[in-house]
């Protein structure tokens, strides 16, 4: 039997170890549990901290953008106006329509319903497809889609945006849909002026033209509604509502008179059609005494409205062009060619030469045997002709420029030589931009002055073989005229701020006298003869006293097919000369047809001015022509019988044409009364009850007789108005044109071709 140990002392000393290593345990564990708390609690007071200190700002301002709508106010783009007020360019209130997919649903006890809110969204996108003709997978695309806002639609009118609230509303459908006041940029008049205006793209900014010159001025600073939101996106007014008023856009009102835009641009579009040129052309009217440009003109233009579309000369094969390919005819659209393209001036620049020699006491005006032309001039070892083949013989400088005669100015060249040359050059500002306000201005290009030799000195005396733009030589031209003074050509009068009134008008800005007021004097003069007894004989203006030359510029060497460039430049009237006029057409004729700048510049020169001086109010000086002195007035025959009408338009001198009984009561009568035509000229009458219009098409009249003209048209029953003698050269309406019967068309004649029109 085993014995036990009873022995209490062995049975003390054993109890204390076990519990000492239980107690060693207990305490471990209950360290590592307390490390491990403090971790987490030193992790989490990190956590706090972080949140606290690191991503405070950036969490409270998130916080502050779901609870607040923060809605950008438009500011109203400034409107462009011509010099008469009328607005060219303006801003309408249109709206964007956006919506929040997350916040467009159907809920059924608080929890959403997603086939009815499939369905929603559907019956909504084709509301939407409907009302703005949208795509409608694209539209339902947006509204199913997982991002925070979808912008619909831009810049609708509002009669579209009420049809849509009223079907949100009658559909219980407005929350999620944001309706936006935003603008949209119209311009009244299509294409006037469009290549100098420029337009704006679908934010509003300028993207060419005084659009884009402008655009800090004219756009303005958005301002800012600030409100709180509920969840569900509605406002909650408090407060703390913030509204910042956006300040608008200034306007702006331009040196230009839309109603000589709107004549230089019909003379112009006639001109390069009838000429055929084919690269177009462009004119520019500019007052020398204060720099304003009264119109600027590109043709071919295009819509404001719709610059995207290509118009008819650059719309050949669009389809299978690559994307840049497009992208870069669009631009050569949109240019301002009379700004930015740059040209060979031909003999337009000869009366920069002459006002050189001129003023540096080379030559006199009128001082027989300063030229000899023999047809040909020799300049190192190289003959340059004249167009004249068999000379000019003897000659002063005023009838070298009459002529148009190369060896004369040649000779005149080697006179002045290339330092004087290119240091007037410069003064008549040649070397830099115009500093007219349009953007992307064009640069001249000349040689060196220390690479101009002889024969350089020679081409360079009469225009040719260095380039400039036309604002260029507009600008020097307009010194001439403006008793040598050179001023900074521009297009904007004045910049008003409409929300306080405050305007800031353009002042002039003279930069330098270039030449003498005599010389001045004795160059204007030397013009005026140009078109009194020189090649520019087709730009009279009956009534006026007009300067001006012809240039007529060879084809580029390298680019045979680019065709000659026609043109002429007038100042009017000469003794007080308030207008400077340059009309240029690109790619004109081939050799032996008719595309001298005399021919066809200088007529439509004469065409504008016949228009614009009359408009401006210059006074003419009394003379009328013979054609003008035999024109019978249309008298005035309303109101009475047919009957009677047509013995009074009888026993005037004219014809009739009518529609209705001789006993009805004429209501109107084409032309208007006053109308001056010659004898036997149609009135056409119709009465109250034949009212409705008889129309024709205007015949083609270029290169017939005047006799001939006066028979196409009378059998048409049609007017003529002529001016000069010889065969047409240009009419106006155009032809294939669709007016009534009794439009008086007016025609331009001239003789054979004579020197000095080039």
């Amino acid at each position: 039997m085993e014995k036990r140990n009873r022995n209490p002392k062995t049975k003390k000393k054993e109890m204390p170890t076990k519990r000492k290593k239980i107690m060693k345990i207990s305490f471990k564990r209950m360290m590592v549990l307390l490390c491990i708390f403090l971790l987490f609690f030193a992790i989490l007071i990190g956590r706090i901290g972080y949140l606290q200190f690191v991503q405070g700002a950036w969490l409270k301002q998130k916080e502050y953008s779901q609870s607040t709508s923060n809605t950008v106010i438009s500011a109203k783009r400034g409107t462009i106006y011509d010099v008469n007020g009328k607005a060219l360019a303006i801003s309408a209130a249109v709206d964007t329509i956006s919506v929040n997919p997350v916040y467009i649903n159907v809920k059924n006890d608080g929890v959403t319903d997603k086939e009815k809110t499939q369905e929603l969204k559907e019956k909504m996108a084709q509301e939407f497809a409907d009302v703005f003709e949208l795509d409608y997978d694209e539209v339902l695309k947006k509204l199913t889609s997982d991002r925070s806002v979808e912008t619909i639609v831009s810049k609708v009118e509002s009669d579209k945006v009420e049809v849509l609230k009223k079907w949100l509303k009658d559909n219980d459908a407005e929350a999620g849909v944001n309706i936006d006041e935003d603008t949209k940029r119209y311009y009244p008049y299509n294409n006037l002026a469009s290549n100098l205006i420029g337009f704006c793209g679908t934010n509003n900014q300028g993207l060419d033209g005084i659009e884009l010159k402008y655009d800090n001025i004219l756009k303005g600073t958005n301002g800012k509604l600030t409100t709180a939101i509920s969840v569900t996106q509605d406002a909650i007014p408090d407060e703390n509502e913030q509204y910042i008023e956006p300040e608008n856009g200034s306007n702006i009102y331009l040196t230009i008179d839309s109603n000589i835009q709107s004549i230089v641009e019909k003379y112009l579009k006639q001109a390069v059609e009838e000429n055929k040129a084919k690269r177009g052309g462009n004119a520019i009217i500019m007052n020398p005494q204060n720099g304003e440009i009264l119109a600027m003109a590109t043709y071919p233009d295009y819509n404001l409205n719709d610059p995207y579309t290509p118009n008819e000369t650059i719309i050949d094969g669009w389809d299978d062009l690559s994307g840049q390919e497009q992208t870069n005819r669009l631009y050569s659209m949109w240019r301002n060619r009379a700004v930015l393209d740059t040209y060979e001036p031909g003999s337009t620049f000869k009366v920069i030469t002459a006002s050189i020699a001129l003023e540096e006491n080379l030559v006199t005006t009128d001082h027989p045997g300063d030229f000899y032309c023999s047809g040909v001039q020799t300049v190192a070892g190289s003959n340059i002709k004249c167009t004249s083949s068999g000379g000019h013989g003897s000659q002063t400088l005023r009838q070298a420029i009459e002529n148009s005669c190369n060896p004369a100015l040649i000779q005149l060249g080697q006179k002045i030589q290339a330092n004087t040359f290119y240091k007037y050059l410069k003064a008549y500002g040649f070397f830099e931009k115009t500093g007219i306000d349009l953007p992307s201005e064009g640069e001249s290009s000349f040689w060196t002055e220390g690479n101009v030799g002889p024969v350089e000195l020679a081409t360079m005396s009469f225009g040719q073989r260095f380039t400039i733009t036309p604002m260029q030589l507009v600008k020097a031209v307009s010194a001439i005229a403006n008793d040598g003074i050179l001023v900074t050509p521009h297009v904007v009068k004045t910049i008003e701020k409409p929300d306080t009134g405050t305007t800031k008008t353009i002042e002039t800005t003279e930069e330098r006298q270039v030449i003498s007021k005599e010389v001045s004097q004795k160059m204007k003069d030397i013009m005026q003869s140009v078109v009194e007894e020189g090649g520019g004989s087709h730009a009279k203006v009956i009534g006026y006293t007009i300067g001006g030359k012809t240039g007529t510029s060879e084809p580029d060497p390298n680019h045979l097919d680019a065709g000659y460039v026609s043109s002429f430049i007038a100042i009017a009237p000469v003794e007080d000369t308030n207008l400077v006029t340059l009309l240029t057409l690109y790619g004109t004729g081939t050799a032996g047809s008719n595309y001298y700048g005399g021919t066809i510049a200088a007529p439509v020169v004469s065409q504008i001015l016949s228009e614009v001086l009359p408009y401006l109010d210059i006074p003419s000086n009394g003379e009328i022509s013979d054609s003008q002195a035999n024109l019978i007035s249309v008298p005035n025959v309303t109101n009475k019988t047919l009957a009677e009408a047509m013995k009074i338009i009888k026993e005037a001198g004219l014809d009739y044409s009518y529609v209705g009984n001789t006993d009805e009561i004429v209501s109107e009568q084409v032309p208007k009364v006053g109308a001056q035509l010659t004898s036997g000229g149609v009135v056409k009458l119709y009465t109250e009850g034949n009212d409705e219009r008889v129309s024709q098409t205007v015949p083609d009249l270029k290169g017939v007789s005047l006799a001939q003209a006066k028979n196409m048209l009378k059998a048409k029953n049609l007017n003529i108005s002529s001016k000069g003698s010889g065969i047409v050269i240009s009419q106006d309406p155009a032809s294939r044109t669709s007016v009534d019967e009794g439009t008086v068309i007016n025609v331009t004649l001239q003789e054979a071709i004579t020197q000095g029109q080039h």
